[in-house]
C-alpha cells in the first residue's frame, strides 16, 4: 500500500512539474526575482498548484503537497537542463585540479 502511495505522488509530481515550470518562467519574466530564490519560488508554486489540482486527482491533501513540492524542485532543474546550454568543463584549467 505504501509503495502505491509513493508511486501516485511521483506520477502526480511528474505531470505537475510541467505546469510548475511554466508558471515559474512566467514569474521570472514578469517579476524581478533574485536568482538565488528561484528554487524556493518553484517549491511554493508547486505546493500551491498541488493543492489547486484537487479536482484532477484522488490523492489526499498531504500527498498533493508532497507532489507539488517535488514538482517545484524538479521544475527548476528541468528548465536548467533543457534550456540553459552550458559548454565547457567545471574546472577552468588544469591548475585548479588538486594534486595528491
Amino acid at each position: 500500500m505504501m509503495n502505491q502511495n509513493l508511486n501516485d505522488v511521483l506520477a502526480f509530481a511528474s505531470v505537475l512539474a510541467v505546469f510548475v515550470m511554466a508558471v515559474v518562467q512566467l514569474v521570472k519574466i514578469t517579476i524581478s526575482v533574485p536568482k538565488n530564490i528561484i528554487p524556493l519560488v518553484g517549491v511554493i508554486i508547486g505546493i500551491l498548484l498541488g493543492v489547486a489540482f484537487y479536482p484532477f486527482t484522488e490523492l489526499q491533501t498531504v500527498e498533493r503537497l508532497w507532489g507539488g513540492g517535488l514538482a517545484g524542485l524538479s521544475a527548476t532543474g528541468l528548465f536548467e537542463l533543457a534550456f540553459n546550454k552550458r559548454a565547457g568543463n567545471t574546472l577552468k584549467d588544469n591548475d585548479d585540479v588538486p594534486t595528491k
